[in-house]
């Protein structure tokens, strides 16, 4: 997948996390692999360095070190640097804009502006950018979140849309660019052995979990104003459960794909205010160990308030309401401090009808899919086999799908197949308005039932949350897989 043409990527917030972890690696990735025009530039616009020189310093020093776990190759990285150039930019001050413009000289080439930057400045940036005309045949990026609610997410939306048209506007989720995501694409559409299978008649729950670690760490004060349902279940839960519940679309074309998922996120059951007691838990950590290391409570974290009451955990149960997954379960789960860093989605098949093996062939879960997004990527398939030796014992054994052994390229990292999407065109993998605000509406009752009452259900770091997630699925008579691959 190489660029099709000449590009020049306009990255805002240049100097950020984001651009150093993320994005800067990324497109060093595909210079390196030759997936980039050789005449596509990058412009990074940031209000620290002083010139390009102070720049590419700031490159070096902190960008090689999340580059390749294969290393840096120096002369692919010169090259890459040589790609690389500075403009200093004040938001407030409309000249530094013209001097944007005037630095982006080539009409020809298809310009990307990528907003890596906070959710306030979204709208600032596309008014200065139409303000010099930058606007026209342009291509914008919005990092998430979008918004703090259904009100406010549709104000930038409404702000932004005045300036560039759908198609040119790129929500990005990077959980959508993983190579798992993509495999389970393949693995439903591209084969006759599954699609047959994932329905309510044969699926008995689906889980879908993002666990993390890692507490807010220096992000206290935007963390406490966002909480776990903003910053994870709107978007990157609810998109994995639109991929993995959606019909099949007619072709893998952007709206075809989009339309599909937007049709489970409209199929969403609406949540009662007075039943999001029993289908939504909320926690936060307390001071716990995590790999043999004390760590503090979430209240006593730089930038949170002592008596917050922002959820670090959510545990969900979802579901859908259409012919296929009608009374099917799906149990969503995201947390910091939990006891282990791992995004997988397990789907569950349904128990024999009737066993002559013995109560082992009945129990749930006996049969399940589980497709690992991080740390490790892999799919595997869970069934029983008869142990060797005398009788006819059952233990569970695994096929393991590894793609590593079949295809000796490397992976690509998400974040670099959704820039290569950005500047090739292609929006499939990327969030459209409709689909955003479905997610919203699906959520906003939650957040304001959460809004008005209690407070959230402690749990010690280094455990999986709360025991009433646990509960939750226990009355469905299933539970949450946590087992070491």
């Amino acid at each position: 997948m190489q660029t099709d043409s000449s590009f020049t990527f306009v990255l805002f917030g240049g100097t950020g996390d984001l651009s150093m972890r993320k994005i800067l690696p990324a497109l060093y990735e595909a210079h390196r692999a030759g997936m980039l025009a050789a005449s596509g530039k990058i412009v990074a616009v940031a209000r620290h360095e002083e010139d390009r020189a102070g720049y590419l310093q700031w490159v070096n020093e902190h960008v090689k070190a999340h580059v390749a776990k294969s290393g840096i190759d120096e002369n692919a990285w010169a090259s890459f640097v040589d790609r690389i150039e500075y403009v200093k930019l004040d938001l407030g001050k409309a000249e530094d804009f013209v001097k944007l413009r005037d630095a982006l000289q080539d009409q020809s080439a298809t310009r990307v502006f990528y907003l890596a930057t906070g959710p306030s400045l979204f709208v600032p940036i596309c008014h200065a950018l139409a303000s010099v005309g930058l606007n026209e045949n342009a291509r914008i990026v919005l990092e998430k979140p979008l918004g703090y609610d259904l009100r406010s997410s549709n104000a930038i939306n409404d702000a932004v849309g005045e300036i560039f048209a759908e198609e040119q506007i790129y929500r990005i989720d990077h959980y959508l660019g993983k190579e798992p995501v993509q495999n389970l694409l393949a693995l439903r559409f591209g084969n006759a052995l599954f699609e047959p299978l994932w329905r309510r008649e044969w699926v008995e729950s689906i889980q879908i979990t993002i666990a993390e670690e890692l507490g807010v760490e220096a992000r206290g004060d935007f963390y406490d104003n966002t909480g776990a349902l903003r910053d994870m279940v709107q978007n990157h839960l609810l998109q994995l459960l639109s991929i993995v519940a959606m019909e099949p679309p007619h072709s893998m074309d952007s709206d075809s794909v989009r339309d599909e998922k937007l049709r489970v996120l409209r199929a969403l059951k609406p949540i009662d205010p007075r039943d999001i007691s029993k289908v939504a838990v909320r926690g936060q950590y307390h001071a716990g160990v995590i790999r043999g290391t004390s760590v503090p409570a979430y209240a006593t974290e730089s930038g949170v308030k002592t008596d917050s009451a922002t959820e670090t955990f959510v545990a969900l149960k979802v579901e859908i309401e259409n012919w296929r997954w009608a009374g099917v379960p799906f149990f969503l789960r995201t947390g910091k401090r939990l006891a282990d860093r791992v995004a997988e989605i397990v789907v569950n098949f349904r128990a024999v009808p009737h066993s002559a093996l013995g109560a082992s062939a009945l129990r749930a879960g006996a049969n399940r899919l589980v497709i690992r997004l991080q740390p490790n990527e892999t799919i595997r398939l869970y069934c029983l086999a008869k142990k060797p030796g005398e009788g006819m014992n059952l233990s569970s054994v695994h096929l393991d799908l590894a793609f590593d052994q079949f295809f000796k390229e490397g992976q690509m990292e998400a974040y670099q197949r959704l820039l290569l999407d950005v500047i090739n065109g292609r929006l499939a993998l990327f969030v459209r308005r409709d689909e955003q605000e479905a997610a919203w509406k699906w959520v906003e009752p939650i957040l304001n039932e959460w809004a008005a009452s209690g407070k959230p259900k402690p749990y010690a770091a280094g455990t999986w949350g709360p025991a009433a997630a646990s509960a939750m699925l226990a009355q469905h008579g299933t539970c949450w897989l946590e087992e070491e691959n």
